[in-house]
């Protein structure tokens, strides 16, 4: 399998879309602009390794064990230049981090075009008309083979090295490198989703453009653990004091169960059953925060945000009130949100059913994963 590193170039300190950071650094629809530049390629399959480049002082931000930080220079070939000696990867995506929207369709035709080609970068061809002058229109220019170029820019990584030790200062991008030193260099169909955050009216498009093509997934979870010897039951990551206890292959936490079961069948990834068997002996006792952060972590690898969660415990008995804020806080605690996107709260089936006649406890919840 060929080797594919993204680089993204994060060094800059452009302030002219304002807000007092770099752009790369500002909140974009809840997250940085960097995140989202991130995530596109880290949850890309065909991406074996990420690489970010920042500015020296900058280092301290990133806390991202799946990337790889490494100090930019002075100049944006500088910093590419460091990027591309931290890989061995046999090719490279050159990317700017002030681009969020970037596709995994972009990516996988620039991906594919290296397949044929030194050098695959996407462009837009230019379709309005194209004038010279300054206050006055002095003159028209041709628009055919005209294009507004994009990233990532796509190469051959021992190619565009090269090119990179050997080209003078001052290139426009990594095509006008890979063109001085005569690499060929195809032109993919670019992404008009696919802006570059310049000014300050580009956060706004930003935000509108992810709001439109927004990817929400809703998954239900339902359990069901009937009660038997015991002092006490664990909900939702919280022992509560009971004079009975819950009875189950693992600590038997039927609330915890049904939000992981939710998160589950929002991925379309089945239930805890299927990820962690009954019949596997190691799970026997097993405490059921394994579970929760198990889906949790796909969630994120998969590239989504887990936007809160609503958990609903049906039983007489024990009285949940008490401990439903400890609940949501080790809920919140595992799935690495805010407890305010956690919900847990509680119902009796007016002694109708086995939760009426004190048999047990059943569990229903709710998730929403919003793509990041």
């Amino acid at each position: 399998m060929t080797r594919i590193a993204a680089i993204i170039v994060a060094a800059g300190r452009g302030l002219r879309a304002g807000g007092g950071l770099p752009k790369q650094w500002r909140d974009l629809a809840g997250r940085p602009v960097i995140d989202r530049t991130i995530a596109a390629f880290s949850t890309h399959p065909a991406i074996t390794q990420v690489i970010v480049v920042l500015h020296p002082d900058d280092m301290h931000r990133l806390r991202n064990p799946d990337v790889i930080c490494v100090a930019g220079g002075s100049t944006r070939q500088e910093s590419v230049l460091a990027g591309l000696r931290a890989t061995d990867a046999e090719r490279v995506l050159i990317h700017d981090a002030a681009r969020p929207l970037v596709s995994a369709a972009l990516i996988d035709r620039v991906c594919a075009m290296l397949d044929h080609h030194t050098g695959a970068a996407p462009a837009l061809a230019v379709t309005d008309a194209l004038w010279r002058g300054d206050t006055l229109v002095t003159g028209l220019q041709d628009r055919d083979g005209l294009h507004r170029a994009q990233t990532p820019q796509g190469f051959d990584r021992a190619a565009i090295l090269a090119a990179h030790l050997a080209a003078p200062a001052g290139a426009a991008d990594d095509v006008a490198v890979a063109l001085a030193a005569g690499l060929d260099v195809a032109i993919v169909a670019g992404d008009e989703d696919n802006i570059k955050i310049t000014h300050a009216d580009d956060f706004i498009r930003a935000a509108q453009r992810l709001e439109n093509h927004m990817d929400v997934r809703l998954g239900n979870g339902y359990d069901v653990h009937r009660f038997g010897p015991g002092d006490h039951v664990v909900l939702c990551g919280v022992a509560v004091p009971f004079d009975r206890g819950l009875q189950g292959h693992s600590d038997a936490d039927v609330g915890m169960h049904a939000v992981t079961d939710a998160i589950y069948g929002a991925l379309g990834q089945g239930d805890i059953g299927v990820h962690f068997p009954p019949s596997d002996p190691q799970w026997k006792g097993a405490e059921s925060q394994i579970f929760l952060r198990h889906a949790a972590t796909m969630a994120r690898d998969a590239g989504f945000a887990i936007s809160n969660v609503d958990c609903t415990l049906v039983c007489e008995f024990p009285k949940i009130g008490p401990h439903q804020s400890a609940m949501r806080a080790a809920m919140a605690a595992i799935l690495g949100i805010d407890s305010t996107r956690v919900s847990v709260k509680a119902t009796t089936s007016e002694q109708l059913g086995f939760t009426g006649r004190g048999e047990g406890i059943a569990a229903l919840a709710t998730a929403a994963l919003v793509a990041s």
